[in-house]
């Protein structure tokens, strides 16, 4: 499918990681999410460019809500059919590929590309400025073991050897002259991780060597929610669409309008997006995080001791951090008169273990394996066993494709 630009030079959108119908402490985001994808519709009206990338994890999980279908079908529609700009859409590792991809060859002559299932050939979408062609791929999110399945290599056993495949054959379309733009969904090396992020492997090593990406011109990435160029190559991350863990309070989301010239040379300008409740932590003693001034902001913390011009907006989703040593009583219903958007506290004093949070924030960054292994020595005393651990492989391997496939 071939199409031309309306720019003397190619002009695209990247934005990445939607997570439609995620819930935050058990807040439904559809609200918040429609909002930031409000503004995105504006900028898109206002840029006007050749094509939109959305590059990965759609949907929050494989089964969405019906509300975050409504809100993509919303969006999608007033993109491609109101505002008639083709959308290029692949599936990352929190969407069903399946479903993601239903009607995929009837959408993409009104414009929408959805790249949701592997193939041994990657189809481009081309686009046509005053310089010649430019070739667009969109790499959907695939474990190791599918991707062996689809390229019948029983060599591919890592994301890097799987993703190093799918370049390959990307390399066979290149053609002197031809500009190309990868969109993927993968964890390149090097990159930052959220608290937020679904880890991708199972168990063993699930980055990608960033280099591989060196044959595109523009590589457009999603799975990490922070916004990141990776290497020296214009591999970019342009993280997700609004902060899901407190970790990212300090981000800036956004989105990325690029400019290609002929020689497939970029230039980046990142807009940001302003949600309708912001994610926010803040520190302080009982009685001065209740104290009217008290909405002061300084580097993700409330300032007591001094004014600041950065006014914390009481409306906002809140971790609260309280110094106090001794209880206090009906904490977080006396804080949520003040911040009614309150949704976790945390006392450093009744932590019994000053490595909690370490622990923790470690925990969180562990594959499934790893936590498997780490809950049996726990229980047992005893260190699992190589059959044990091939056998949860097994098991594990199956529950994920039956999951990302029904």
């Amino acid at each position: 499918m071939a199409r031309s630009c309306t720019y003397k030079t190619m002009k695209f959108i990247h934005t990445s990681d939607w997570h439609l119908g995620r819930i935050f402490y058990g807040i439904r985001l559809t609200e918040d999410q429609a909002v930031v994808l409000a503004q995105l519709i504006r900028l898109i009206k206002d840029e006007r460019p050749d094509l939109v990338i959305l590059s990965g994890d759609v949907y929050d999980r494989a089964v969405p809500p019906p509300e975050a279908v409504d809100l993509l079908d919303d969006v999608l529609s007033r993109i491609i059919l109101d505002v008639n700009i083709p959308v290029l859409l692949i599936s990352g590792n929190h969407d069903n590929p399946r479903r993601l991809g239903f009607g995929s060859r009837i959408l993409k002559s009104r414009g929408l590309y959805l790249r949701c299932s592997l193939h041994t050939q990657p189809e481009p979408v081309t686009f046509h400025d005053k310089y010649g062609k430019v070739n667009v791929f969109g790499l959907p999110f695939a474990d190791p073991p599918e991707i062996r399945e689809v390229f019948k290599d029983e060599t591919l056993h890592s994301h890097n050897s799987a993703m190093k495949a799918i370049i390959g054959k990307i390399k066979t379309q290149r053609t002197r002259g031809v500009r190309t733009i990868v969109a993927a969904h993968t964890f390149a090396a090097g990159g930052e991780e959220s608290e937020s992020e679904r880890p991708l492997s199972i168990g063993g090593i699930q980055t990608v060597d960033s280099s591989l990406f060196s044959c595109a011109d523009y590589t457009a990435l999603g799975h990490l929610h922070k916004y990141q160029k990776i290497g020296d190559k214009e591999v970019y991350y342009s993280g997700s669409l609004l902060k899901y863990s407190f970790s990212e309070s300090e981000h800036i989301k956004s989105v990325q309008v690029v400019e290609m010239d002929g020689e497939g040379a970029c230039v980046i300008k990142r807009i940001p997006l302003t949600p309708k409740r912001d994610v926010r932590c803040i520190e302080g003693y009982f009685a001065d995080l209740l104290k009217p001034g008290a909405g002061t902001y300084s580097s993700g913390s409330v300032s007591t001791d001094k004014a600041s011009s950065d006014t914390l907006s009481t409306d906002d989703y809140i971790m609260a951090t309280v110094l106090d040593q001794g209880v206090i009583l009906d904490v977080m219903s006396r804080l949520r008169e003040k911040y009614p958007n309150l949704l976790h506290i945390r006392k450093p004093s009744l932590e019994t273990d000053s490595d909690t949070d370490l622990k923790g924030a470690q925990h969180r960054k562990l594959g499934e394996k790893e936590l498997f292994k780490s809950f049996i020595t726990e229980v047992t005393g005893e260190e699992i066993s190589e059959e044990q651990i091939d056998e949860f492989d097994n098991v594990t391997e199956k529950l994920k494709k039956q999951e990302r496939t029904e």
